[in-house]
């Protein structure tokens, strides 16, 4: 497909820039300038007044110039801005959405989730306009401390508040009078899946037709988790100094993208966090996955899970616990074979479009509800 093969041209005529310094790296959000925001709604239209733009980075390289040309040549439209949480002492979400050309009317919304370190700016985006194109909204938002929300970069104390956030967000965007009656969809990877989880156990249960777990963190399997007292230690020194970023941790890049050339893209991500993990987010992980696991058969949610077998970041068994242990009647699991944790970016092309072909045909089969409910298991694949 066009917007995986693109990548490979990316890769030659990618820069690195001077001008994403540490500063700008630490506090990138903050700067409030040029932003204009409705009280009301909690909108935020993304512009810069009097200063001279930054230079334009894509993950697809020079070529074409623009978002929106990118993405009307892959079929989508799409835009950026901010959201503000609307309780007191409101956050700043910078969030995207990716839609259907018009004046094609989307099937259904679809709510995205990414990963740890990551943001929605850079291959994240080549899923959205994936589904975009194929006919459903999207829409995303950086979590706060990473990309360009509120927020210590990779800082992420409170789960439960990041969830909170993101479901405020989610809910105003479902309230848009042109989304009503359209199915809404979760959609999550790695850290993403497990945030997912955690909102369906949060809300009702048919607040959501269904959810997309790509290599879903559940439970921090035993094979990578630390070994005890470690826990235990690091949860007493992150109460003195949560935000340290001194917990040793591989390069996730070399573990999860499989063909050299895209993790050259990975790696010029500039808003991506490449420090070692903080101590009071890697405790809190710690807890939030741990409730996770106690609670697997409390999901009900119809899901698709896919995660591939030789991923080292997150562990397909703990897939395979979910996909056991869920109380849900449609749900579904593929387990695809040599794959590594980056399933829809970091694997050859052919490999994408499989992955990508499942997750579209889920979607579409849950689009138009059939007469009768789901009532029947999906055997593992």
């Amino acid at each position: 497909m066009r917007c995986t093969k693109t990548i490979w041209v990316a890769a030659a005529r990618l820069k690195f820039r001077g001008w994403m310094n540490k500063e700008r790296a630490e506090g990138i959000g903050s700067d409030t300038r040029g932003r204009c925001t409705c009280r009301s709604t909690g909108w935020t239209t993304c512009r810069a007044e009097g200063d001279a733009p930054a230079p334009a980075v894509h993950f697809w390289g020079e070529h074409p110039a623009t978002e929106a040309e990118f993405y009307a040549a892959h079929g989508a439209e799409g835009e950026p801005s901010y959201f503000s949480t609307p309780e007191a002492g409101a956050r700043r979400l910078f969030t995207r959405a990716w839609r259907p050309r018009a004046p094609e009317r989307p099937r259904a919304l679809v709510f995205m989730v990414h990963g740890y370190g990551n943001d929605v700016s850079w291959t994240f985006q080549s899923t959205a306009v994936f589904l975009a194109r194929s006919g459903f909204a999207c829409f995303a938002a950086d979590l706060p401390g990473h990309g360009r929300s509120h927020g210590l970069r990779a800082f992420v104390p409170d789960l439960d508040a990041a969830v909170a956030d993101l479901l405020a967000f989610f809910r105003a965007v479902k309230a848009r009078e042109e989304h009503a009656g359209l199915p809404c969809f979760l959609f999550g990877e790695s850290m993403g899946g497990a945030i997912c989880l955690l909102i369906h156990l949060r809300t009702r249960p048919e607040e959501w037709a269904g959810a997309v777990l790509v290599a879903p963190m559940c439970r921090i399997s035993d094979r990578i988790r630390p070994p005890w007292p470690l826990p235990e230690i690091l949860t007493f020194v992150a109460r003195f100094a949560p935000t340290a970023a001194i917990v040793p941790t591989a390069d996730l890049i070399e573990k999860s993208v499989k063909v050299p050339a895209k993790r050259i893209i990975a790696a010029r991500n500039p808003v991506r966090y490449n420090g070692r993990p903080r101590l009071g987010t890697v405790v809190e992980l710690l807890r939030a996955t741990d409730e996770l696991a106690k609670r697997l058969g409390e999901v009900s949610i119809p899901f698709l899970v896919v995660h591939g077998s030789a991923d080292e970041v997150t562990d397909p068994e703990v897939s395979r616990a979910l996909y056991a242990a869920a109380a849900s009647k449609d749900k579904t699991i593929k387990i695809y074979d040599g794959m590594l944790h980056s399933l829809l970016f970091g694997e050859p092309d052919e490999n994408i479009e499989r992955v990508r072909g499942d997750i579209l045909a889920w979607l579409n089969e849950r689009c138009t509800p059939p007469a009768t409910p789901w009532h029947r298991d999906i055997p593992v694949e």
